[in-house]
């Protein structure tokens, strides 16, 4: 923590030691660790595992809600009990706020992934922060996120949204105060508490950006291939065993 403020990185997807050297090498305090199609269990053991004593590892899951069609990310933050992707979007809302946890609508109207102007604006009462500035997205995209939080006076919230090592410290946002644990990240989220969103802009920065925004053409082709016909039913799909058939009346798969 630095000057009464805490560096957070509120959505990051790749996790190891390198990764955690690497924030703290950026003076970062917090990640939030959000991996796709993963369950809230793992994602919580590797975040204890993986935390140490200058950066805390906090567990997220950024929820598929809907069919692959008419798909809407929403991450949540603060979940004490596991939630499946490929719910409806009202279902995974629902959830959330059951379990008290913190909603962030990341990289706004960012192709057919991400939550609309108007979805923020009929949901903002069930939102506590958007992102308006990710470094896998250019400024054009970022500058529609930041647009959004303010026309609906929902707080804003950076982030490297690293999906490889080197992104990992390009963008991070400072809260005011000690928000270093889970539970103190979740109140400073949902009570709004006052930040600011940093972003770096030297040439390496720019060009791990770069190949951050190459990575996505690979998600969204083979990695998109994989996960609907090669790799079997997912660990977060609604359907699996692990839910216990909770969520099978809201299931969209």
């Amino acid at each position: 923590m630095t000057a009464g403020r805490t560096r957070v990185d509120p959505h990051v997807k790749v996790l190891d030691e390198r990764v955690v050297e690497r924030a703290r090498e950026a003076g970062l305090d917090v990640l939030v660790y959000a991996p796709h199609f993963t369950r809230l269990a793992d994602v919580r053991e590797r975040a204890e595992r993986f935390s140490t004593d200058e950066v805390t590892v906090v567990p997220g899951r950024e929820v598929f809600t809907g069919d692959w069609g008419n798909r809407r990310h929403l991450l949540a933050v603060g979940l004490s009990e596991p939630v499946p992707d490929f719910i409806t979007f009202e279902a995974a809302l629902a959830e959330f706020e059951r379990q008290g946890a913190a909603v962030l609508v990341p990289h706004p109207g960012f192709l057919n992934v991400s939550l609309t102007r108007a979805e923020v604006s009929a949901y903002r009462d069930r939102i506590h922060a958007v992102e308006t500035y990710n470094a896998k997205l250019f400024d054009r995209q970022n500058d529609r996120g930041a647009d959004v939080a303010e026309a609906f006076d929902v707080p804003g919230f950076g982030s490297s949204y690293a999906h490889l090592r080197t992104s990992v410290g390009a963008a991070w946002t400072a809260f005011e105060g000690d928000v270093a644990d889970e539970d103190a990240l979740v109140a400073a989220l949902r009570e709004g508490t006052s930040r600011s969103v940093v972003k770096r802009g030297d040439p390496a920065t720019l060009l791990h950006r770069i190949a951050e925004f190459v990575h996505l053409g690979y998600e969204n082709s083979w990695g998109k291939l994989d996960r609907l016909f090669l790799s079997g039913m997912e660990g977060t799909h609604p359907r699996h065993i692990a839910y216990d058939g909770r969520f099978d009346d809201v299931a969209v798969y």
